[in-house]
């Protein structure tokens, strides 16, 4: 009679092998979002370089004092609280007040991530409850925009940059040569177009010569990121496309029955936050479907409901709301479109016949 083992020794399947670890992947994206924040110092200078600074640092600390006040190991290697720090800076305006930057990052990464268990747990991608929290704070700062590519802009802060806390900005000095900052700032291609008429045209949205958010200006440099990402495998190719085609098929047909209106759809792809979105938040993969016929609806419920809100709804901009939408839908879309596990038999239609 053969002598059972002792011990059973258990190990995962080959297939469930992969080189890559979170701290890796998390790092690509990193990479993928520097290209976003140089061209956004290049083009709106010191104020954006420290804002930036702010903000990331900000959430690298409340990341670090959640870890303490949970008892944890730090968690700061994993590179997600820096990916929320860029992401966050990126949806802000240049001139945005420094502690209203600091405290958008402690929102972020304590109500929108520390609160949920951390990484892997939060419901709702981090940076724009973040960006969600100042939208409602500081309704005013959040909408003050400043042109691109001023003289000046790599020697001196835009005056807002400095403002106190409970303070106003002080009076704008003459320190773009003979023009106040009031009259060199601008409002987005977005808020132009809504509340003016007035277009801008594609070339300008796409190479990033416009007023905007930090990241969101150039939607070429927002796709060539997005592209390494994708070729490196790292996001779910399927999310952006569906956002993209979903948001470009309903305002292709607005502008089809209105072009007078309703802007063209290639506007409504370049402008706003719309691509940095659909590349790199509705892309989390925490927050996002993991069945493919859950990723084409989450993506295209985001496309839909940025158009909706961008065309009627009293903001000009509509992505963030989309995407935490789509968030929150999430656990809907996985449990009809999870597919029927391998081998099971549908249930028995019910017996009619019988009283």
């Amino acid at each position: 009679m053969s002598k059972l083992p002792t011990s059973l020794e258990l190990r995962s399947a080959p297939l469930l092998h992969t080189p890559r670890t979170v701290e890796q992947i998390m790092r690509h994206v990193v990479y993928a979002l520097l290209p976003l924040c140089a061209f956004a110092v290049y083009a709106f200078g010191l104020s954006a370089a420290v804002l930036i600074l702010v903000v990331t640092a900000s959430c690298l600390g409340t990341e670090q004092l959640f870890s303490r006040l949970a008892g944890r190991a730090t968690t700061l290697s994993d590179y997600s609280a820096v990916i929320t720090g860029l992401l966050l800076a990126l949806t802000l305006p240049p001139g945005f007040p420094l502690w209203m930057g600091a405290v958008a990052g402690f929102i972020a990464i304590g109500l929108g991530k520390a609160v949920f268990g951390g990484l892997g747990f939060n419901i709702f991608n981090p940076a724009l409850v973040g960006r969600a929290f100042v939208q409602a704070a500081f309704p005013v700062a959040i909408t003050t925009w400043q042109a691109p590519f001023l003289d000046g802009r790599f020697s001196h802060f835009l005056p807002t940059t400095l403002t106190l806390p409970l303070m106003t900005p002080p009076d704008a000095p003459l320190w773009y040569g003979a023009l106040p900052v009031d009259a060199v700032s601008g409002a987005t291609p977005l808020a132009l177009h809504k509340f003016e008429r007035v277009a801008t045209g594609t070339l300008d949205l796409f190479l990033g010569t416009t007023s905007g958010s930090l990241g969101e200006t150039s939607a070429l440099l927002i796709l060539v990121c997005g592209a390494y990402l994708a070729a490196r495998r790292l996001l779910n190719w399927r999310i952006p496309v569906a956002v993209l085609a979903s948001a470009f098929v309903v305002s292709g047909a607005f502008f089809l029955a209105d072009s007078q209106r309703y802007p063209d759809p290639w506007f409504m792809l370049g402008s706003g936050g719309l691509m940095l979105g659909a590349l790199f938040m509705a892309t989390d993969p925490v927050g996002a479907p993991v069945t493919p016929r859950g990723a084409w609806l989450f993506g295209a419920l985001i496309g839909v409901v940025t158009i909706v809100i961008r065309l009627f709804g009293g903001l000009p901009e509509g992505v963030m709301y989309a995407i935490l939408l789509g968030n929150a839908a999430t656990p809907l879309i996985e449990s009809i479109t999870q597919p029927r596990a391998f081998g099971s038999a549908r249930p028995a239609p019910p017996d009619k016949t019988r009283p």
